[in-house]
């Protein structure tokens, strides 16, 4: 088998033989200005010269030779891991294979691939994915999904890198001209400053000084209602506002206080209670008339199937380094659409996950908006920028985003761990 396809004829055969005696020398010149691989120069460069400008453009034929040469992870702060697949042809794909709190773990993940990535085609993405996946026997969890995850990004980068176009191209083209996109928020102030800086929609927390019990009291639940109410008087109902229960709130008191919160219309409650039970997550659905989010901590068209299934949520947040990367959430936008779900990527990590998660939101019909905690600035050589809460389709080949390795260099390491949250009354493990 060669899961690498057929072999199509070189382009520049094929302009040859497009091109006509008489009009074929003017029309050649006016390709190849544009085109760093000047087929009239071939035989006159022995040194390579064109064939190197041909590489660092970044243009690769589908039938020429193109092979992954390293894999390289590096720890980025605040929490983030960033991957580069380098290829022998300069090409260097960047991903983020990251299990917040578990940077390590996914380090070691992503080297057990490398044995099986160094030496092949990077180009077959989808192949890759189902080596990857069902080669492992046991299969799927949060550190192999989210390996697999970055992986995929950064073999989707190479190949629109290598056609010289977006990834969206590769998907179908885009379904959109651009693409809205959310801050978060937790106070009026908060809110205000992210209005003012461009952004319409917004995600918040629940307003509480304690995390809450399994039945919690009358002022517990007006605290929060009013917390949401606030924020809704500093931007006005013309704004979209989010908020995410984190999966932290026992289903008793999450009816609580979404009934409590319901006057003020938020975009959706997401992770109203944790994801293990899709039965408690449909009660809920079932109990109110917002729309429920759910999905950062879902892996695969799986993970997703249930949940659709039962009617759990009405919103999808498939988190792009966790729940399979491209490949894997545009299958799960598909089956979402059938269900007349709406996806809204998940993404509090870094701007290689914002970049696929904007090709994703570019390529799909069902896309609501995308989560940023990040626009790239400090990280990214043009960070994103947001205008009307809305960025604009990216242009540039693959993600579209290039690494300012000096911007990034007093960011390189961290340690991070996830919070450990004890209840303030008895001192039990709860949520965070």
């Amino acid at each position: 088998m060669n899961p690498t396809g057929p072999k199509f004829p070189h382009r520049r055969s094929v302009l040859l033989s497009m091109l006509g005696a008489a009009g074929g020398a003017a029309a050649l010149g006016a390709i190849t200005a544009q085109d760093p691989y000047d087929p009239r120069r071939e035989v006159d460069d022995p040194r390579g010269v064109v064939e190197g400008k041909r590489r660092a453009a970044q243009i690769v034929g589908a039938g020429e030779k193109l092979t992954i040469t390293r894999l390289e992870t590096i720890r980025v702060k605040p929490r983030w891991l960033f991957l580069k697949i380098h290829t022998d042809a300069g090409i260097v794909g960047l991903g983020e294979p990251i299990v917040e709190g578990r940077a390590e773990t996914c380090i070691a993940a992503v080297k057990e691939l490398e044995g099986y990535l160094i030496g092949k085609d990077p180009r077959p993405v989808a192949h890759h994915w189902q080596a990857m996946y069902r080669h492992a026997f046991y299969r799927g969890g949060p550190v192999l999904t989210s390996a697999i995850s970055g992986i995929d990004m950064a073999l989707w980068d190479i190949k629109g890198k290598a056609l010289g176009v977006p990834v969206y191209e590769l998907l179908g083209g885009p379904t959109r001209t651009r693409i809205r996109v959310y801050a978060h928020a937790r106070s009026p102030e908060a809110i205000r400053r992210a209005r003012e800086e461009g952004f319409t929609a917004f995600k918040t927390g629940p307003s509480k000084n304690r995390p809450p019990r399994i039945v919690e009291n009358p002022a517990f639940v007006r605290k929060v209602a009013d917390g949401f109410a606030s924020l809704r008087e500093a931007v006005g109902d013309e704004c979209d506002i989010g908020i995410d229960f984190h999966g932290a709130v026992p289903p008793q008191t999450a009816k609580l206080l979404i009934k409590a919160i319901e006057p003020y219309q938020p975009m959706f409650i997401e992770e109203p209670v944790a994801c293990q039970n899709v039965d408690a997550m449909a009660d809920i659905a079932r109990s109110t008339h917002l729309p429920i989010a759910t999905g950062e901590r879902i892996f695969t068209k799986w993970g997703f199937r249930e949940i659709l299934e039962k009617g759990a949520a009405s919103i999808l947040q498939p988190d792009l380094c966790h729940a399979g990367g491209i490949t894997e959430t545009r299958l799960i936008a598909g089956m979402a659409e059938a269900y007349y779900a709406a996806i809204a990527p998940h993404n509090p990590l870094g701007p290689i996950s914002l970049a696929a998660g904007l090709q994703l939101a570019a390529s799909i019909p069902n896309f609501l908006c995308q989560e940023q905690v990040s626009l790239g600035d400090g990280y990214i050589k043009e960070p994103f920028r947001v205008s009307e809460g809305y960025i604009d389709l990216p242009k540039g080949p693959g993600l579209g985003i290039e690494l300012d390795e000096d911007a990034m260099a007093d960011a390189i390491g961290h340690e991070w761990t996830n919070p450990e949250s004890y209840d303030v009354f008895d001192g039990s493990v709860v949520d965070w």
